[in-house]
């Protein structure tokens, strides 16, 4: 049986996240949203780790349940239509700031462990290392290779994937502070990476420009910091619900087990092109490249992008498919699409009441997203919207590219559609 996997989130202990990141929540949500397994995110911190180990028991071989006597209070909120299981994987993100080959290097990493044992031995490490406590993605001087290496010493089944890989700040070919090839920042140990987490700013097709990803598996994840991101991109498998069977489906790249990402339209994420926030200055590559890397308005140094750094590494054009490689679908989260169809924001009261109708209608978010037929939206009175959700599934949409921290817009309505149903309401 397919289900939905999201790898990468954090909880209440990391800075600039919300305060209802908690098991509890956390449960409720992933059944709206549709979401078979969910990371825990930052288990390397010691009051979230306390928090899981009371909160969790054991499920399937190395995932986890919420204790039945809370998940019982949070079902109650779930209506019938959206309720499922639910497994806990533990994860966490470490950010690794320090200097090699006479630059500073800032790469941030995702941690797996199979177990809170495994997991124990990662965060006394860590700990021997530096500050875990006062972040939930705790900042360590310590070399990536070297954090491959402590990982792999505390369990065969622990593992590292580099996370959001191409953010230009934090990523390990982040334009800013990166490397151009896995190989010099891990050394004699990448043979050990397996995966990268691709990011919302890129999507598959971009990563297999880079011949040199062929043999790794590119996996998507929310990096959520609320629990209402969720799933804004996720995982699609068939295989052993076991964290064995998962790891296995993403290291073999088997598009039997390992089936699609579910990804946003990479113009969407917050660093795809180039740019200036400040004076808002949008750049594609070739323009940041004849005006040497300077804003136009202001003349300081833009962000490079995501765009404009795979082009620079890649040594194809676009459209060569690795053998083997996972699909891929590009979707908007569902509030976004109704925030388009209502022309209000996507966290105003009229979307929150319709997007909770729906799911109470029709099941959970992905299953609206994903598989619900657009004439069911019409029967409920919503012809804007089975048209908006028509136009994402084969890709008819506006983009509008973010850059320097400023997310992008992707469009599925235009004026002239409003215009129509306007006159179709006055007949």
């Amino acid at each position: 049986m397919p289900f939905i996997a999201d790898l990468h989130i954090h909880s209440k202990y990391s800075r600039a996240c919300s305060k209802s990141l908690e098991p509890e929540t956390l449960y409720r949500w992933c059944q709206l949203k549709g979401i078979t397994v969910l990371a825990t995110g930052d288990f390397t911190h010691p009051g979230w780790f306390a928090e899981l180990q009371d909160k969790l028991i054991p499920a399937e071989a190395g995932l986890f349940q919420l204790k039945p006597e809370l998940a019982r209070r949070q079902d109650q909120d779930v209506p019938q239509s959206c309720r499922a299981p639910v497994r806990f994987l533990l994860e966490s993100e470490i950010s690794c700031i320090y200097k090699k080959d006479g630059k500073v290097r800032k790469v941030h990493h995702l941690v797996f462990a199979p177990s809170f044992e495994a997991a124990a031995r990662i965060q006394t490490r860590l700990g021997e290392i530096g500050n875990i406590r006062s972040d939930g993605r705790p900042i360590l001087g310590l070399d990536s290779r070297d954090l491959l290496a402590l990982v792999r010493e505390a369990s065969d089944e622990a593992y590292l994937i580099p996370a959001h890989a191409w953010t230009p700040h934090f990523a390990v070919f982040g334009s800013e502070s990166g490397f151009d090839s896995l190989e010099e920042c891990f050394g004699d140990l990448t043979a050990e990476i397996f995966a990268l987490e691709t990011g919302l700013s890129s999507d598959p097709p971009m990563n297999w420009r880079l011949s040199a990803l062929d043999r790794i598996a590119l996996i998507s994840n929310s990096d959520a910091h609320s629990p209402e991101k969720l799933g804004r991109e996720a995982n699609l498998f068939d295989c052993e619900l076991s964290y064995a069977g998962l790891f296995a489906a993403i290291r073999g790249r088997d598009p039997k087990r390992f089936l699609k990402t579910l990804e946003f339209f990479p113009e969407e994420g917050k660093y795809h092109a180039d740019g200036h926030r400040k004076c808002q200055a949008p750049l594609q590559p070739e323009e940041t490249i004849r005006r040497q890397g300077l804003c136009p308005e202001c003349g300081k140094p833009v962000t490079v992008g995501v765009l404009h750094r795979v082009e620079k590494l890649a040594d194809r054009k676009t459209g060569k498919r690795p053998a083997g490689a996972p699909d891929f679908e590009s979707l908007i989260p569902l509030k976004e699409v109704l925030g388009q169809v209502l022309r209000v924001g996507p966290s105003s009261v009229k979307v929150n009441a319709l997007y909770h109708r729906l799911l109470a209608r029709f099941g959970s978010e992905f299953r609206i997203l994903r598989e619900l037929p657009a004439a069911e939206l019409e029967k409920e009175g919503l012809p804007l919207a089975a048209l908006a959700l028509g136009r994402m599934r084969k890709g008819e949409v506006g983009l509008q590219p973010g850059f320097d921290g400023e997310y992008g817009v992707i469009s599925l309505l235009t004026k002239k559609d409003f215009s129509a149903q306007d006159q179709l309401a006055l007949l």
